[in-house]
């Protein structure tokens, strides 16, 4: 299998470096609470660096999903580093690109993309970003099975992680598009055998023989509040995971908290999956213990404010 770690993330030539100044983005929908800007301009400034980094939600704006070409032909002709790339569009953008890096050609999906010399190269960093905080934020937990929720691109890149990384030993996936369940399954079956994965017909039921329960949908984010499994399938020996982090308290892990889970926020992929992909818009490596202090400081700032 290639290579899924930081590591294996190819040096790019950084676009504007030389005028000390650096363009990107986030495109996605339900952003405008993303503290990844904030993230990334702080590390700039903290190297020297002039970065803007912008916010390109289509609820905001009004944009359809397929003005999405359109978005990435402007970014790229205005001079853009890069942009990241979240819910819907991680898999919708790959047919946009001209390359992609071997981890997100195993994963299918692209969370970051770098605009160079005149291609576009799509990589995935929520793999590592991902694992990282898992196994720093739940360690020791049991890894027997675990069930996913959604298998979308942020689905598919959780499920690598689960299954590589992170060392869950069967993982149960469900989506409300039984297809693209299905079409993960048997993807993930290719790499880690088909005894390593499956699907179910209902989350609910499932989560009686699972160890933990991870979320990988935006249900539960500020503008899809709700939960992904109800709320009674959870019981207090299960540990619970989050991909969100807007709120970083979502209605699941706050019922999973009463109950007296052990459970892990999106804080730690969010920073890690930043760090990753400023190294591969600046050519800089991030200081990821600041990226973390930044990501934390901006609750202090919007209260401040």
């Amino acid at each position: 299998m290639s290579d899924l770690s930081p590591s294996a993330l190819a040096p790019i030539t950084p676009v504007g470096i030389g005028s000390g100044r650096v363009l990107a983005g986030l495109v996605g929908r339900g952003i405008t609470e993303s503290r990844t800007p904030w993230m990334h301009e702080c590390e700039a400034d903290a190297q020297g660096l002039r970065m803007v980094y912008s916010l390109f939600d289509f609820n905001d704006r009004g944009w359809s999903d397929d003005q999405l070409p359109a978005l990435l032909d402007a970014a790229q002709r205005i001079g853009f580093a890069g942009l990241n790339v979240t819910f819907p569009f991680k898999q919708a953008v790959i047919g946009l690109l001209d390359e992609l890096s071997d981890g997100a050609r195993a994963i299918g999906a692209v969370n970051t993309v770098a605009f160079r010399d005149g291609r576009r190269i799509g990589f995935n960093t929520d793999v590592s970003g991902f694992a990282d905080a898992f196994l720093v934020g739940l360690s020791g937990v049991a890894l027997d099975r675990v069930l996913q929720v959604g298998c979308g691109g942020a689905g598919s890149a959780t499920a690598h992680a689960l299954l590589s990384a992170i060392g869950a030993r069967h993982l149960v996936l469900f989506d409300t598009d039984a297809a693209r369940a299905e079409t993960l399954r048997q993807q993930l079956a290719a790499t880690y055998g088909d005894a390593r994965v499956s699907v179910v017909p209902c989350p609910a039921d499932a989560a009686a023989s699972v160890d933990g329960i991870v979320n990988a949908t935006p249900i539960g984010m500020a503008k899809f509040p709700g939960m992904s499994i109800a709320a009674n399938a959870i019981e207090a020996r299960h540990w619970v995971s989050e991909i969100i982090y807007f709120p970083l308290e979502t209605e699941l892990l706050k019922t999973a908290r009463l109950l007296g889970c052990r459970t892990l926020n999106g804080r730690g992929m969010a920073v890690g999956q930043a760090a990753d992909a400023f190294q591969i818009f600046t050519g800089h490596a991030p200081d990821r213990s600041r990226m973390a202090d930044s990501f934390a400081a901006y609750a202090h700032r919007n209260t401040a404010d």
